[in-house]
C-alpha cells in the first residue's frame, strides 16, 4: 500500500535540521514502541553521522512488554546506541535523560561546556509529551493527532544542556511497504491518508496469528476464523455494526478494531520483531529491484520498438 503523507513543513524541516546538525552533540529518536522499526526514521542515520545516539520506544505502556525488551537489546547492540523503553503514563522515567545525555559526551560536560541535544521522531510518537516531562511544564505543543509541531524549539533543560525540538517528519517513500500499514494502524499518519477497512485487514490478518487469545477474549470469539475478512465480519455483528438486509458495515467494524488497538482496549500488542523486519527487508528489496528490471525492460523495448519502426515514405511532388 502507497501512503502518500509528507506536509509541506516536514520538507522544510529536513532543511533546517541538515542546517544546524553540526552544533549537535546528541541526537534524540523517539519511536513508538509498538512499531519499533516502523516508527524509526531512515534519514537520521544519514542526518547523525556517528554522534551518539539515545533511542527511545515511548508508548511502551501500549506494546508487548516481552518484545519491547527484545527491540531494547536489538537496538543496544547497534554502534553508539542507548536504548530505553518509556511509558505514556509514568512520565518520570524521562527525567533520566539529561543525565544520560551528559554521559554521552563526557569531555564537554567534564569542562562545563554547552551541550547540544537535538529530539526527533515521526509524528505521534509522544515527542512533545516527553519533552513536557523533561521541563517539567507545558513547553512543546501537544496533540493526539500527528503533526502537531510545526517549528524547531530551543529548550533548556537544565545547566549546560539544550535540547532543540523539531517537526515529526516522515519520508517521501517508505521502502518496507507493510510499515505504511503499521504506521497507520498506530496512529503515526492521519486517517485521511488512507483506508480504514484496508488498515483492518492488515491488523486483523497478524493479530490473528500473533494474539489470538486477546481477540478470543475482547470478542468473545470461542473459535476464530481463519480470514481476516471473516474475523471483521463477526466483529461488526458483535458490536451490532449491521446494515439492511443483514450485511456487516465493514467501514464501522474495521474502525472499532483500529481504535481498540490504538487505545489498548485490545490489549498490549507490538506488531513487529526485528527478525520479521530483517525478512520483509529482503524481499521488498528484492520486489523493487524486480519492478525496477521491469520498467527498464519496457523502456528498452518501446526504444527498440521506435528505431525499427518503417519509416513514412516522402511523397513526390
Amino acid at each position: 500500500m502507497a501512503i502518500n503523507w509528507f506536509p509541506g513543513h516536514m520538507h522544510k524541516a529536513q532543511k533546517e535540521i541538515k542546517e544546524i546538525i553540526g552544533q549537535i552533540d546528541v541526537v534524540i529518536e523517539v519511536c513508538d514502541a509498538r512499531v519499533p522499526f516502523s516508527s524509526e526514521n531512515p534519514l537520521i542515520t544519514d542526518i547523525r553521522g556517528d554522534k551518539p545516539l539515545i533511542k527511545i520506544l515511548n508508548k511502551s505502556d501500549l506494546a508487548d512488554p516481552l518484545l519491547t525488551q527484545v527491540w531494547v537489546d536489538y537496538f543496544q547492540s547497534q554502534h553508539n546506541v542507548k536504548a530505553i523503553a518509556l511509558t505514556t503514563d509514568e512520565p518520570s522515567g524521562a527525567k533520566n535523560i539529561a543525565s544520560l545525555i551528559q554521559k554521552l559526551v563526557p569531555n564537554k560536560n567534564a569542562e562545563g561546556k554547552q551541550i547540544n541535544a537535538m529530539i526527533m521522531g515521526i509524528p505521534n510518537v509522544g515527542k512533545s509529551t516527553l519533552i513536557n516531562s523533561l521541563v517539567g511544564k507545558v513547553k512543546a505543543k501537544v496533540g493526539n493527532e500527528p503533526a502537531v509541531t510545526k517549528a524547531q524549539q530551543r529548550i533548556r533543560l537544565e545547566e549546560g544542556v539544550y535540547l532543540y525540538d523539531t517537526p515529526g517528519m516522515l519520508w517521501p517513500k517508505i521502502a518496507n511497504e507493510n510499515s505504511g500499514y503499521r504506521l497507520a494502524i498506530s496512529g503515526g499518519i492521519k486517517d485521511t491518508a488512507f483506508d480504514h477497512e484496508d488498515i483492518a485487514c492488515f491488523a486483523a490478518d497478524y493479530l490473528l496469528t500473533a494474539y489470538p487469545e486477546l481477540l478470543k477474549k475482547r470478542y468473545k470469539i470461542t473459535t476464530l476464523p481463519a480470514q481476516e475478512v471473516e474475523l471483521l465480519e463477526e466483529l461488526g455483528r458483535n458490536r451490532g455494526c449491521v446494515k439492511g438486509g443483514g450485511h456487516v458495515d465493514f467501514h464501522k467494524a474495521s474502525e472499532i478494531l483500529i481504535n481498540e488497538i490504538r487505545d489498548k482496549t485490545l490489549g498490549a500488542i507490538t506488531f513487529e520483531t526485528p527478525g520479521m523486519i530483517e525478512s520483509e527487508n529482503i524481499y521488498f528489496a528484492e520486489l523493487q529491484a524486480k519492478r525496477i528490471a521491469e520498467r527498464e525492460a519496457k523502456k528498452e523495448a518501446r526504444g527498440r520498438g521506435r528505431k525499427n519502426k518503417p519509416k513514412k515514405k516522402k511523397s513526390g511532388k
